[in-house]
């Protein structure tokens, strides 16, 4: 794969800069609500040398009753400080699914103004099956300052995607599974109503990665999202569940090259508890 330190990296690339000072590594695994796993206590032991464990249920607005939205400002700088992650670094972000989660925090990373931010393509999976070394010992951490420029275009709530929904003026594309987007399988969230945005199009995380959870190609994700009819020409806000897995798809758009993209931090868990706006189901 071509390496860009500000979308995708390889193994290869991590493995050769482990050393590097100024490399941070951030493991932001995090499991759905239905899975009984602890993805801290599974970093703790076991993860990539030097990694940092990204909480994404710490590092939110606890203010919200949704899960993990963008943390304020203030709050985030905090967070990262406390991580030893802050200004000149490079940032690379991996999960233990493979390419999951990792993608939505490169996504607040960047909301946040970081460009030199970067998923481990692959993740620890990939790494594993390749006998690299992996390690239980906390890094070293140092304070280190951030400066951030929130980037408020990146993040879209629910009254800018009504709006979107009714207009047509962007393309909606919504991560979840086919079942799910038809209201065909329950939500693993309880309460909530099954279906999908009017007008938006189903572009299941799952169908953009390799079976190694890699990411597919430029020319791949191209294909594929022609296959789906979505207008490249129009801009883009992604949704999924809780705005997790709608990052992978803000994550294939960027790698295309296309970089006006948003995401609908409260996605389903907001759009399907909200009595006031509509609900499509079946296929788009």
């Amino acid at each position: 794969m071509e390496n860009d330190p500000k979308v995708l990296v390889s193994t290869d690339w991590l493995s050769s800069r482990l050393s590097d000072p100024e490399i941070r590594i951030l493991d932001a695994t995090w499991y759905l609500p239905n899975v009984d796993r602890d993805a801290k206590a599974e970093y703790d032991q076991s993860h990539i040398p030097n990694a940092r464990f990204f909480d994404i249920d710490d590092v939110s607005d606890h203010r919200s009753d949704l899960p993990h939205m963008v943390p304020p400002v203030e709050k985030f700088m905090s967070k990262v400080r406390k991580l030893g992650v802050g200004d000149g670094h490079q940032i690379v972000i991996y999960d233990s699914h493979g390419l999951f989660s990792a993608a939505r925090v490169r996504w607040l990373f960047k909301v946040m103004g970081q460009n030199n931010v970067a998923v481990l393509d692959g993740g620890l999976p990939k790494w594993l099956r390749e006998g690299r070394t992996v390690d239980s010992s906390p890094p070293l951490i140092r304070d280190r300052h951030m400066f951030v420029k929130y980037h408020d275009e990146m993040v879209k709530d629910v009254t800018q995607v009504s709006s979107a929904s009714k207009l047509g003026d962007y393309e909606i594309l919504d991560a979840r599974s086919a079942g799910r987007f038809r209201g065909e399988e329950p939500e693993p969230r309880p309460g909530l109503r099954a279906g999908h945005i009017p007008g938006s199009k189903n572009i299941f995380y799952g169908d953009l990665l390799n079976e190694d959870g890699t990411l597919k190609s430029q020319d791949e994700l191209v294909e594929h999202f022609k296959a789906k009819a979505v207008n490249l020409d129009k801009p883009v806000i992604t949704s999924c569940g809780s705005g997790v897995t709608a990052a992978i798809i803000n994550l294939a758009l960027d790698r295309i090259g296309k970089t006006d993209h948003a995401l609908y931090d409260g996605s389903w868990t907001e759009w399907g508890m909200y009595p006031t706006v509509p609900v499509e189901t079946g296929d788009n």
